[in-house]
């Protein structure tokens, strides 16, 4: 995420973004603009992002790719609807 700091917005950041991600990263300037002064988390942010979700796929070292893409998925999976509702 790049949010318009100036450090976060230098050339020599922008030139690795669109190494790295061409058409695909995040910011001021960037291919996906990124709104300015965006609220904060939601909760659901929270939950997922910082949260239960996160414990779960990082309770084990991640190998590759593929494994943090099971990891999230398999971690996502054991949210229900109750956890859901109690959490908003």
């Amino acid at each position: 995420m790049q949010d318009g700091v100036p450090p976060h917005f230098s050339c020599f950041v922008t030139d690795v973004l669109y190494e790295r991600f061409p058409d695909a990263w995040i910011g001021r300037g960037g291919p996906i603009p990124w709104p300015p002064r965006i609220p904060d988390l939601s909760p659901l942010d929270f939950f997922s992002c910082v949260g239960y979700i996160k414990n779960i796929v990082y309770a084990e070292k991640i190998r590759n790719i593929q494994h943090l893409q099971e990891m999230i998925t398999s971690a996502i999976e054991t949210v229900t609807r109750d956890m859901i509702q109690k959490m908003w």
